[in-house]
């Protein structure tokens, strides 16, 4: 998979597509969906979409009391307890999961941090490339077995936009020489994108396809990390926290790309592709400024995916994911 193959493929959806219309005449009954991120923002327009359309879905969540009652009147809706920050809580809560279900679908990468201040979780990672990055890579680690049993399981991950301000910082992932939160946004999200390739690659004699995206501009808790005065001199909101910026999505049409990602028939037999505005994303040239949508090439090249792929493995001692046959062990 590499840049070449970011072809549009005539999609009838577009960026003012939403949810609903996404899913609409999908029938999900008897399937299962895990989304992360799926009591706020973009998460919970996939969760309630995901179910109407008759899936069972299952939501971890960082703070499980606020995920059930937000997530209360959702049927077919349970609630997981899971820290993205915390290894161990991912391994427990993917444990939990492989307890109640012998196959998973769909998994819906939807949580996410941007542009916080500086943290640092576990062994001093750096906090937004392990909340976005490796919590999701050794999510889908623990769950590949149930992933590999649906038989044609997608795994969906949000990335952004964001990607085009960096690829992998090779040198210092982690930002020990000094910290820029814009820079850490774009890295992960770039690692988001890469994921998805490799995921792809290895998981798809299993019938695992995997897809990155951009969910377009949306104002949601993703930017609880920012001051107000830093969205309002970006041009994104009033003083008064109101949507003043062109080119923003609702949150229902923010989830659009996600679920389009996870039902479309025209993505049968694809995968390791980067979408946005329910469409295959063209292929641009590194330089093109990052509003003007496409993908760039560092953050679907397949080298770099497999050398992140062995990054966060040996970071998060995630289980291997066993291959089918003749196709070896990573």
């Amino acid at each position: 998979m590499t840049s070449t193959d970011q072809q549009p493929l005539g999609s009838p959806f577009s960026a003012a597509t939403t949810a609903e219309e996404a899913v609409a005449g999908h029938d999900l009954s008897g399937r299962t969906a895990v989304v992360t991120g799926g009591y706020s923002g973009l998460g919970l327009e996939t969760v309630r979409a995901l179910a109407a359309a008759g899936a069972r879905v299952v939501v971890p969540a960082r703070r499980p009391d606020a995920a059930r009652a937000v997530l209360g009147e959702v049927a077919g809706c349970e609630v997981v307890p899971m820290d993205l920050a915390d290894l161990d809580g991912v391994r427990s809560a993917a444990a939990r999961i492989r307890d109640r279900f012998d196959r998973l679908d769909l998994l819906l990468a939807v949580a996410g941090v941007m542009a916080t201040p500086e943290r640092r979780v576990g062994p001093g990672w750096e906090g937004q490339l392990a909340a976005n990055h490796f919590g999701h890579f050794a999510l889908a680690r623990e769950l590949y077995p149930l992933l590999a049993a649906a038989g044609g399981a997608r795994v969906v991950v949000n990335s952004s936009a964001g990607h085009a301000l960096t690829g992998i910082r090779w040198h210092d992932p982690h930002f020990r020489t000094g910290y820029d939160k814009w820079l850490a946004y774009g890295q992960s999200k770039t690692a988001n994108a890469l994921f998805a390739v490799h995921l792809d690659a290895l998981g798809r004699g299993d019938g695992v396809r995997a897809f990155a995206l951009h969910p377009g501009r949306i104002i949601t808790g993703l930017q609880r990390g920012m001051t107000l005065r830093e969205q309002v001199d970006r041009g994104w909101i009033d003083e008064h926290g109101t949507v003043v910026g062109a080119g923003f999505k609702t949150p229902s049409q923010g989830a659009a790309t996600g679920l389009w990602a996870a039902t479309s028939p025209l993505l049968d037999g694809r995968g390791g592709l980067y979408l946005e505005d329910c469409e295959v994303a063209r292929a641009v040239a590194p330089d093109t400024p990052m509003d003007d949508g496409g993908v760039r090439p560092h953050a679907v090249d397949p080298e770099a995916a497999a050398r992140l792929w062995d990054l966060s493995t040996a970071a998060t001692g995630a289980a291997p994911i066993k291959a089918a046959p003749g196709r070896g062990f990573r």
